[in-house]
């Protein structure tokens, strides 16, 4: 991507493609929450207006090449508290290509802003692409980062976490990862923003005629001859008089109760399948006379500035490939650009990881062997000691005293 690179990414900045943004008519907004980095290399949000455009249009795409510092102004958002990080242009650690750069963060525990402005552009009757690349060059811990679109005046040094956004409104939205579909839905059924379409009809009440019984007994089946005379014990047929039962006095012996095998307990006809069964009774929805449609629900003010915004514990995000615009297929195409790259920076990485972990073997086994001279240090100091040891012993006392009594 280097070479004309530059040339060719600021011809494609203001290009009119003829295209289509056909999607599924509906509209809204999404909700004021942050879209959180989850991706490892790649993130399309791809929303669908409720009209086909004739042309397509790249509103914004920033590849980070030569020049990009006079498009972007790094924030001093948290600089008074010490807390601001910063932003390097680099290729990061394992480039497929050198001239292939983005912003790295690069201080640990900070937050990062920074924001570019805009050709001011409405969402209205397109479709809205933000798609953008991030490397995770580090071990991911807790953190946030956020792409954001801004509308009104912003006062760019002072961009950050407080200030107020919009994040793709429409009325159909789906997020890509990595050219995959992760997620999709409708801003109708996945947000309350409008009143619902359809509500239950409190009022409605189960007729009476509703049978919602599953299983019945079958009123054919009959109880046979004699079952209620079935005992639920008889006599053990095993159990005999003791030898010594004296019926004068113990009476007369009767063997003791044990269950009946025969007895099946009270009859009950069995169960067979409801001709009449209806299902179970549901309330039925009946149109929300409180809702009033918006076709321009999903419209928001006119977008003025794209924003990048992190908090992380530990740096080294690389951001790159920024595009705004409403063509989905040309958003593809530079997933597959940015892709081209992907087993070159692969090999690069895992070439890094081989070394890496040679590194650490030979650290390893130099760490044993200076642990094992320390060892035999020890062990030769011990026999050196030990050898010495009686010479340098101090007399007991009582050898002076049983001396001097001898003198005596």
């Amino acid at each position: 991507m280097g070479g004309n690179r530059e040339k060719e990414a600021q011809q494609r900045l203001h290009r009119w493609r003829g295209a289509s943004a056909g999607a599924p008519p509906s509209s809204s907004s999404l909700p004021p929450s942050p879209l959180c980095i989850a991706a490892p290399l790649l993130l399309l949000l791809l929303c669908s207006s409720l009209a086909r455009v004739a042309l397509s249009e790249i509103i914004f795409e920033e590849r980070f090449l030569d020049g990009w510092k006079s498009r972007w102004v790094v924030s001093d958002w948290k600089k008074s508290e010490g807390k601001a990080g910063t932003f390097k242009h680099t290729a990061g650690k394992w480039p497929g290509d050198h001239d292939d750069k983005g912003v790295q963060t690069t201080k640990d525990a900070t937050h990062s802003a920074m924001s570019a402005k805009l050709p001011e552009f409405s969402n209205k009757d397109r479709t809205l692409v933000l798609q953008y690349s991030i490397k995770f060059e580090q071990d991911i811990e807790y953190g946030g980062g956020y792409i954001k679109l801004l509308s009104g005046f912003v006062n760019q040094k002072k961009f950050g976490g407080d200030t107020p956004y919009s994040l793709m409104p429409d009325a159909t939205y789906s997020i890509l990862v990595d050219n995959r579909e992760r997620d999709s839905g409708s801003m109708y059924t996945d947000w309350d923003i409008l009143p619902p379409r359809k509500i239950k009809d409190v009022k409605a009440k189960k007729p009476a005629d509703w049978d919602d019984r599953e299983y019945i007994e079958d009123p054919n089946e009959v109880k046979p001859e004699g079952y209620d005379s079935i005992p639920a014990e008889i006599p053990d047929p095993k159990a005999k008089e003791p030898d010594n039962w004296d019926e004068e006095q113990d009476g007369l012996w009767k063997p003791p109760k044990v269950p009946n095998p025969a007895f099946k307990g009270p009859w009950k006809r069995k169960k067979i399948k409801n001709p009449n069964y209806k299902g179970k009774w549901k309330i039925p929805w009946i149109d929300n006379p409180e809702f009033e449609d918006d076709p321009d629900l999903y419209v928001m003010k006119p977008i003025k500035y794209v924003g990048i915004e992190v908090w992380q514990v530990k740096a080294g995000s690389i951001f790159d490939n920024i595009l705004i615009c409403d063509d989905p297929e040309y958003a593809k195409q530079v997933v597959e650009e940015v892709f081209a790259n992907r087993e070159i920076e692969k090999e690069a990485f895992e070439e890094a990881e081989k070394v890496r972990k040679a590194q650490e073997e030979e650290e390893a086994r130099r760490a044993r062997e200076e642990g094992e001279r320390r060892r035999r240090e020890r062990g030769h100091d011990r026999r050196y000691r030990d050898r010495y040891r009686d010479r340098y012993r101090r007399h007991d006392r009582r050898d002076y005293l049983d001396d001097y009594h001898d003198e005596l």
